[in-house]
């Protein structure tokens, strides 16, 4: 049984007030609480465990070694990716989308070659392949959404021509929630020879996941969202992908040797993880991860669809409030504006002094923001732990704005 209660007695910062108000945290899009445990796996390994790892034979650095490099088959497994060798560390999405387009796309695309990308993408996902448009003359291709927000498959694989050298899709939109069906989209853009990346930064941490049947080439997730420490993560790369990708940062672990003239690379995944890595980040997402396997992502999935549904009823109740995206499927994700003269950051301000946090701005999506028409929102986001106590409190948060700015 999903107990909610239970599991906000595993996050210490639920139980703390904000400007004399219990704290509603509703800014889990942008990034999650940690739970004790993660805490705790951190300070355990920064206070009695700590050292470099792959390069030490003593005691410590092997123990290191082994807490650091089980987090690469745990995320595998959270994937469900065919092996732990497809699984690149990261510092989370951002790095590995970086990785991606450094590493496989730019030695391959040429001037007037074409990555398809989606109006609704995370600038993590959009600037990488900006990057490819200046320096090699590679073309964007942009896939709009519906008036719900939703992103029709066929209408991305309509977009492929010959000149199709990528797709880059996020699988749930971090501004409307939207899911977007990336395995339809694999499926035809495999028959078309064409590989997809997909950007689970959303979706990860919602729903489970499994990269074998969605089909992806490229899955980037990033470990903050999935209630582990910043700076951790990884991309699962397909095996076969591996293999057409160039080393990303050059240093130590990446090599196999080097002498005054030449330089031989290690096997993937090492190739592409130089230098001293995020250990301790690492250890603790992994920490993360064997916390949502043991709630079970099905159950934090249909915990979130009745947060997702009741948030939905009592926000059509304030007919004033304009809420972008009414997918069906979507997240509990809502992104909104008022009416009248309220600016986002004044809603957002208001709700601070009521102690709801929520993000307010373009939520790194500006293209999507363009397609709406509008230049901010405000958004809240929910996660495993809330509740809906704290649907009610935004709505009469909400209320009180109203009465302030109408």
């Amino acid at each position: 049984m999903y107990d909610v209660r239970k599991i906000r007695a595993d996050f210490p910062i639920l139980s703390r007030q904000v400007n004399g108000k219990p704290l509603v945290y509703l800014d889990n899009g942008a990034s999650a609480q940690k739970p004790q445990v993660v805490i705790d796996a951190v300070t355990q390994a920064y206070s009695h465990e700590y050292a470099n790892v792959h390069r030490g034979l003593h005691y410590l650095s092997n123990l290191a070694t082994e807490k650091y490099e089980s987090t690469r088959g745990k995320l595998a497994r959270f994937l469900n990716a065919a092996s732990e060798h497809e699984i690149v560390f990261t510092t989370g999405t951002t790095e590995a989308i970086n990785l991606v387009s450094y590493a496989w796309a730019a030695p391959r695309l040429q001037a007037g070659d074409e990555i398809i990308l989606s109006v609704m993408e995370h600038h993590a996902n959009i600037v990488p392949w900006h990057f490819l448009r200046e320096r090699q003359g590679v073309v964007l291709k942009w896939v709009e959404v519906d008036a719900k927000g939703d992103l029709d498959p066929q209408a991305v694989l309509d977009a492929i021509t010959p000149r199709t050298r990528l797709i880059a899709v996020t699988q749930m939109s971090n501004v409307l929630g939207s899911v977007v069906d990336v395995a339809a989209i694999c499926k035809g853009a495999a028959e078309k020879g064409v590989p997809v990346l997909v950007d689970g930064s959303q979706a990860a941490v919602h729903m489970p996941v499994d990269v074998q049947a969605i089909g992806c080439d490229f899955y980037a997730v990033t470990g903050h969202k999935l209630y582990g420490p910043s700076g951790s993560g990884g991309i699962y790369v397909r095996a076969d992908r591996q293999a057409e990708m160039r080393p990303f940062l050059g240093g130590g672990d990446m090599i196999r040797e080097v002498t005054r003239d030449t330089v031989t690379w290690n096997d993937p995944p090492m190739k592409f993880e130089a230098g001293t890595p995020g250990i301790v980040q690492q250890i603790g997402l992994g920490v993360a991860l064997d916390y949502l396997t043991a709630l079970g992502m099905e159950n934090v999935a249909a915990h979130e669809r009745m947060l997702r549904d009741y948030a939905r009823d009592r926000l059509a109740g304030l007919n004033w409030l304009n809420v972008q995206g009414q997918s069906a499927t979507k997240g509990a994700i809502f992104s909104f504006t008022m009416q009248g003269a309220a600016h986002a950051h004044d809603i957002s301000t208001v709700l601070d002094k009521r102690g709801i946090a929520v993000r307010a701005g373009t939520h790194c999506a500006m293209p999507l923001m363009q397609h709406f028409g509008i230049t901010a929102s405000c958004r809240a986001s929910f996660g495993l732990y809330n509740t809906v106590e704290e649907v009610d409190a935004l709505i009469s948060a909400l209320d009180l704005c109203h009465e302030l700015f109408a």
